[in-house]
Order: C-alpha cells, then structure tokens, then sequence
C-alpha cells in the first residue's frame, strides 16, 4: 500500500517526538497513532528491567486518555537516528485485540524504505484472547464514501485483514469524512484464483477482471491463490 498523507503526519510526529528526547537509555523510541478523526496521540517507552511499556502501547493509552476510539495507523521511531522500527511480538498481540484494523508503519524488509502492513499480516496464526472485544473499522478508499454513504455499496473483498461478523465503523482513508456505523452481516473466504462473478454479484461483461486489477492494485504483494475475504455488510443508523 502506498503511503497516504495521514501516514506521512503519523512518521513525522514520532521523529518530531524522538528527537526532543534528552539522552537516556529508558526512554529511546516515540510512538504516534492516528485516530478515525485524524488527532495525533503519542507516547515514549519506558524501559525497566520489569518490562515497562513500549512506546507504542504508551501511545495506545494515550489515545485511549483521550476517548479516541479506534485507532487507523501507528508507527514507532528509534532514537539515535534508528528510524522506523516494526512492532515487536507483544505489541503486535496487543494491537491484534485492541486495535486489529489499524495499519502499521514499519520499514520494508528488503528496501527499508516506510511500508505499510496490517495487524494480522505481521502476527500470522494468532491468538486472539477471548475476552477482547474491539471496535472494528472497515477502511475504504475515499471514492467510495458516497456510495457507502448512500447504501448502494454493500461489499467488498480484503485480504489479510481478519474481519469479522458484527458491528464496525466505515473509515475513509485520507479524507476528514466521519465514520459511518455498519454491519458486517457476512465474511466468506475464497481463494482470488477461484473467485467468480457472481461470488462479488457482477454482471457486467469482463467485471471480475476488472475488480481483480483494481485489488491487485491496492494489494500488488497479494499471491494469486490468496485466501481473501468476501464481506457483506449494510449501513446502521445507530452509532456504536
């Protein structure tokens, strides 16, 4: 996924953070998360021999002081000149139960360049715990806002993002839209190789080639037989 400016706001303000840090080795990486209405909520880590948080989940909290909601990107940056760095395995539990659909900005494995990843693609075969009850964001291009707006846009098909039946809010990437309350009603899986028109109700001649570009377009590392879900949802009146 390429980077919007929102994600370019989330980098800047962890560096802006780290680099205000005085020297000292307990506190050596900012964390930045943006919520569904663009505030920005840091945090540093506190590094103690007992396990003190790291700074992503100091931002985590943070967001939380601040009735937030959920969140829609979160990045970290290392003091020192680091850079970016990837979640470790205890944040990226926490984000899967607290925050499954935010994006992650990590630096890329080859290029070390900024890339974005979702929650579930950094902890494959995970543990949920049993007791976590997230809200649930459903993120959407912001061409679609008036079609999920208006009701006549009523699935879509995501991979490597974990959703599930039940409440979730719309979200519009990089825009100032709201978010708008949804019902996930259904979430199919299907390998993309084995999709079919009437899988995503099309019925317009070459429609199926044509939605497969555009999804090979926001996802271009998706393998052809990728699992993928199918989601069906409907807009709710009542907010959650």
């Amino acid at each position: 996924m390429d980077l919007f400016d929102s994600e370019l706001r989330v980098i800047a303000a962890a560096k802006e953070l780290v680099r205000g840090l005085r020297p000292d080795e307990n506190h050596t990486v900012a964390a930045a998360a943006m919520d569904t209405v663009g505030r920005i909520h840091t945090g540093v880590n506190v590094h103690h021999f007992n396990g003190g948080p790291c700074a992503e989940l100091v931002a985590i909290g943070t967001a939380a002081a601040a009735n937030a909601g959920p969140l829609v990107t979160i990045a970290a940056v290392g003091d020192q000149g680091r850079g970016l760095l990837a979640p470790c395995g205890r944040c990226r539990q926490v984000l899967l139960d607290l925050h499954p659909d935010a994006l992650v900005i990590a630096p890329d494995d080859t290029t070390g360049e900024p890339s974005i990843a979702t929650v579930p693609a950094l902890l494959p075969y995970s543990y949920r715990h049993p007791d976590s009850a997230p809200a649930r964001l459903l993120r959407f291009h912001a061409r679609y806002v008036d079609a999920v707006t208006n009701g006549t846009k009523t699935l879509t098909v995501r991979w490597n993002e974990g959703h599930r039946t039940g409440p979730a809010l719309a979200c519009f990437e990089n825009t100032e839209h709201g978010t708008i309350p949804m019902e996930v009603a259904s979430v199919m899986v299907k390998r993309l190789d084995e999709l079919g028109a009437e899988d995503l109700d099309l019925t317009r001649p070459g429609g199926l080639e044509r939605y497969i570009a555009n999804l090979r377009g926001h996802c271009p590392t998706m393998p052809a037989d990728a699992n993928v879900d199918i989601v069906r949802f409907r807009r709710t009146a009542a907010d959650i």
